[in-house]
């Protein structure tokens, strides 16, 4: 089984953040009886706080009385899954959310709070390091500071996304912990400067040598930073460093140390995590794994699988994908399975057509198809020791390096660059799948292959948003499950009443 030593869980006391800007979002005790300013001042226990700032990776999927996992929270506002469950009120906020009808009363509070918790976290890191002084060696506190930015980045990232203009601190908050709101724009500066800071310091490696050490499977690397600084500046369609952008990648590809594999499959079996693909995952484990209903925050697997299989499963005789019991939430559109080629891999892996492997409950917005890359098997929480609903041991993958590849097709056609090069990052992809077709390097072609590659990996949504199509893709449906049409005011969600109501007066509310 493979070994975990990121681990989700180590819950610090001092360490813990609630609410974006509520007024107990720094109310700490120590771990000991010692002050904490005494406390944090080891090279062990400053450890234990970068540690801890990893821990929210894994909250989303189920934490704060909600599901989140962030993929599906993508994917359920483009058009490629369905929100499912039992009926429209079942998760009635992913609902909402697809039809663009989010409200402050009724929206995805549970990520919020996670990604600011990571925040926090990450802002105790920096500060802890700071007293600390010699007590860490110098290579250790670059490491450490460089892996604690860049995780920052990424949760302010997804704030940013999701929410647009947010609260935005870069040291912990003090009584009456009100922090300023910036403008989407002005938080995309100011995380992009950071990462270009970090990136240029050079300090983290391309790919952590996971030989070398268990202790560096699942930390943040070079390239993860590389493949965050791309996402933002290609979403925030910043002409002006797709340039840098485009190094990045390149330096990615031309380093040797990522590969596609060589079976689309393969990526999303146990077998594959953290394989030639992978730039980041976000792990979960199943071997001794102790997350229960009672504490989601502790260590364990994913929730994720049970949410997206189909529900009272039965395997037809002789049947041997393993696939066990779910719930019937983000099942695969028709269109989607119709739109791959006869021959694309990437179909039978991304659709998994329960209709020919066994009966099950056909729940709201059923089609038949269910998200085979996190379909849950019984394989994959077996060794769990608490509650099996929320122990999967399937990995999140959060960058991949075909990803990095049509990343930088994409950015050579935007900057004019070498069409046969953005050819060949093109099609290295596209072959892949076992398609022996050529395909040409226009941007239609790149996003479209994007769309067929990363389906349930929370990429559609926001491909659609930055490249201007989302108003006229993002339409009523012949079903009638999706009334609205979507809108630049749907860009940013409604943000939380009850952190509106917290920020007395300090938080403006989003156009809704």
């Amino acid at each position: 089984m493979k070994a975990i030593k990121i681990y989700a869980g180590l819950v610090l006391a001092a360490s813990v953040a609630l609410t974006g800007c509520s007024d107990d979002f720094l109310e700490v005790t120590p771990p000991t009886q010692n002050p904490i300013d005494e406390y944090f001042t080891t090279s062990e226990h400053v450890y234990e706080s970068l540690i801890a700032a990893y821990d929210p990776l894994h909250w989303p999927d189920w934490a704060m009385n909600q599901y989140n996992p962030i993929n599906i929270m993508s994917d359920v506002m483009a058009d490629d899954i369905w929100p499912g469950g039992s009926s429209r009120t079942d998760n009635q906020y992913w609902h909402l959310m697809m039809n663009f009808e989010a409200n402050p009363e009724n929206c995805m509070t549970g990520l919020w709070t996670c990604e600011y918790s990571g925040v926090k976290r990450c802002n105790d890191v920096l500060t802890y390091i700071g007293w600390a002084g010699d007590n860490i060696s110098a290579a250790d506190r670059a490491s450490w500071e460089a892996q604690t930015r860049v995780l920052r980045a990424y949760y302010y990232c997804n704030l940013w996304k999701f929410w647009g203009n947010i609260a935005f601190f870069m040291e912990n908050l003090e009584f009456p912990y009100l922090a300023e709101q910036k403008s989407a724009d002005d938080v995309y500066e100011a995380i992009i400067t950071e990462l270009e800071d970090v990136i240029g310091q050079n300090v983290l490696p391309m790919k952590w040598e996971d030989t070398a050490s268990e202790d560096n499977v699942g930390k943040v690397s070079q390239a993860m930073a590389y493949m965050l600084y791309a996402e933002m500046v290609m979403y925030q369609n910043d002409e002006s460093r797709y340039a840098t952008a485009l190094g990045y990648m390149q330096q990615i590809i031309n380093s040797g140390e990522y590969d596609l594999m060589g079976s689309y499959a393969a990526i999303f079996e146990e077998s594959g995590e953290w394989g030639s693909e992978s730039i980041f995952e976000i792990n979960y484990k199943d071997d001794n794994a102790v997350r229960s209903w009672n504490s989601p925050l502790v260590a364990g697997g994913t929730v994720l699988p049970r949410l997206i299989s189909p529900s009272a499963w039965a395997a037809n005789a002789g049947d041997d994908s393993g696939v066990t019991n779910g719930w019937g939430f983000a099942p695969v559109r028709t269109e989607t399975y119709q739109m791959f080629a006869e021959g694309d891999q990437r179909r039978d892996v991304t659709c998994f057509d329960a209709n020919a492997h066994g009966t099950y409950e056909h729940r709201y917005q059923d089609t038949g198809y269910f998200l085979g890359k996190y379909i849950a098997k019984s394989e994959n929480n077996k060794d769990q020791s608490a509650d099996g609903d929320l122990n999967f041991n399937n990995n999140l993958r959060v960058y991949r390096f075909a990803e990095t590849l049509l990343n930088a097709a994409e950015l050579l056609v935007r900057t004019g660059g070498d069409t046969g090069l953005a050819s060949q990052y093109l099609n290295r992809v596209h072959n892949r799948s076992g398609l022996t077709d050529t395909v040409d390097p226009t941007l239609d072609n790149i996003l479209q292959e994007r769309r067929l590659e990363f389906v349930g990996e929370g990429k559609r949504y926001w491909d659609l948003v930055r490249s201007g199509k989302a108003a006229s893709t993002l339409v009523p449906d012949s079903y009638g499950y999706r009334t609205n049409t979507w809108s630049e005011s749907k860009k940013y969600l409604p943000i939380p009443q009850s952190e509106i109501d917290a920020a007395q007066g300090t938080l403006t509310q989003n156009n809704y």
